[in-house]
């Protein structure tokens, strides 16, 4: 143990590994250490860093390249519930400031939820009544004019005007750039944390890098937390969840024109209601429910929530197109459950299908990826009952906190103020 020291804890710290002498070293000792530069590890360590305390975030990644930097970038506020909705309202307000602060872009450019059923038009005229005047039903000509799209089959839609954009990849790099300037905030990139060892009122964190002793360990890494906590995240009924998404040209002549147009809204069709809890209230959901399980099976079965934003660059005016999941009738028993199940052309053929359908015209396709997130049971007790959030404390000094159903963009800065108020 050459090399090796003893804090006042009684914990024994060793020396680096050489093979990464190269890299700036650790502090030895901070009041919280993040592991996940997501955004909800990223969300928690800025809020802990604003009340005082001196945080290190550790990423095994190089740069940001989890679920959330792989999502679209929706902020989808106005179709949230109860406490979730509370979380994301806070979380849009921190979203704008950041956006200031780091330095990256954030448009309050709304959405629209498109209905092509007198059904779906049903759901979203009880979410209008419901918002109390933060959402606002479109007839078919506003609803076509706002989506910018050129088919004729929309019978209406509704306006969320609070619901934002961030191009979330970059919003990840700039946000932990500018946290790493900040005094008393470390955010050190290709670093795996392997395990926490807890003492007299702190805890060793023992890292690819080195080892630090904090006050306090958050886990934030989404569908990793299995391999931390194993029977814990079996018990809470995690499971993975992997959506398949695609970027797709914009098809000719459609979009009016304005496919380029990067703060345009973020549209969504009626496949989004059986998703969304805000919409769960309304008594004319199972009707749509029951007409696409009907109408098309296929669809319910890749549980396709089909959405999209407009992007420019160097291939054109393209869409970020989302997302569908393995169907059902393709998968064996369990297979729900595999982190890293075979990509399902099924999915990806239903998805476009119903892009084609939306945008009055076949798309083609220039990438596919995967997003892994994961999904769970709402807590029915404790401060966070009803909501995605899945907040423990496997161990002593250590909070794990993950957020289900690819939530994490919409509610993770303001689900941290009260994480954080908890911890110190």
């Amino acid at each position: 143990m050459s090399g090796a020291r003893v804090v006042g804890q009684g914990l024994v710290v060793r020396p680096p590994s050489p093979r990464t002498a190269h890299l700036p070293p650790l502090p030895a000792s901070v009041d919280l250490v993040v592991v996940g530069a997501g955004i909800v590890g990223l969300a928690h360590a800025i809020e802990a860093h604003a009340r005082g305390h001196s945080v290190l975030v550790v990423e095994r990644d190089a740069r940001p390249g989890g679920a959330s930097a792989r999502r679209s970038g929706h902020v989808a506020v106005t179709t949230q519930d109860a406490a979730t909705l509370s979380c994301a309202l806070a979380s849009r307000e921190r979203w704008l400031k950041l956006g200031r602060e780091a330095g990256f872009w954030v448009k309050d450019a709304g959405a629209v939820v498109v209905a092509r059923a007198a059904d779906e038009l049903a759901v979203l005229d009880d979410l209008v009544a419901a918002r109390d005047g933060d959402a606002r039903l479109l007839d078919a000509a506003e609803a076509t004019e706002r989506a910018r799209l050129t088919g004729d089959d929309v019978v209406g839609g509704a306006l969320l005007p609070l619901d934002l954009r961030v191009e979330v990849g970059d919003a990840l790099g700039a946000t932990a750039a500018w946290l790493d300037g900040l005094p008393r905030a470390d955010v050190a990139w290709s670093t795996t944390a392997w395990a926490f060892e807890a003492g007299s009122g702190r805890t060793l964190v023992r890292t690819s890098r080195g080892e630090v002793v904090a006050r306090r360990v958050l886990v934030a890494v989404g569908p990793e937390l299995d391999r931390f906590y194993p029977a814990e995240t079996a018990l809470a009924g995690l499971r993975h969840d992997v959506r398949q998404v695609l970027r797709v040209a914009a098809p000719s002549g459609a979009l009016g024109g304005a496919a380029t147009d990067a703060a345009a809204p973020v549209v969504l069709d009626g496949t989004t209601l059986l998703r969304d809890a805000a919409y769960a209230h309304s008594p004319a959901l199972a009707d749509v429910r029951e007409r696409l399980r009907t109408v098309d099976p296929d669809l319910v079965d890749a549980d396709v929530h089909l959405s999209f934003t407009r992007h420019a660059g160097p291939a054109g005016a393209t869409l970020l197109l989302g997302d569908a999941r393995r169907p059902r009738d393709e998968a064996a028993d369990g297979s729900r459950l595999e982190r890293d199940p075979a990509r399902s052309e099924a999915a990806d053929a239903v998805l476009l299908r119903a892009a084609a359908g939306l945008l009055g015209g076949p798309v083609r396709v220039h990438a596919r990826w995967s997003v892994h997130d994961v999904t769970a049971p709402r807590p029915r007790r404790g401060p966070f009952a009803g909501t995605p959030f899945l907040v423990a404390d496997p161990a002593p000094g250590v909070t794990t906190v993950t957020v289900a159903d690819g939530l994490g963009t919409t509610t993770a800065l303001g689900l941290a103020v009260k994480v954080v108020d908890g911890l110190f």
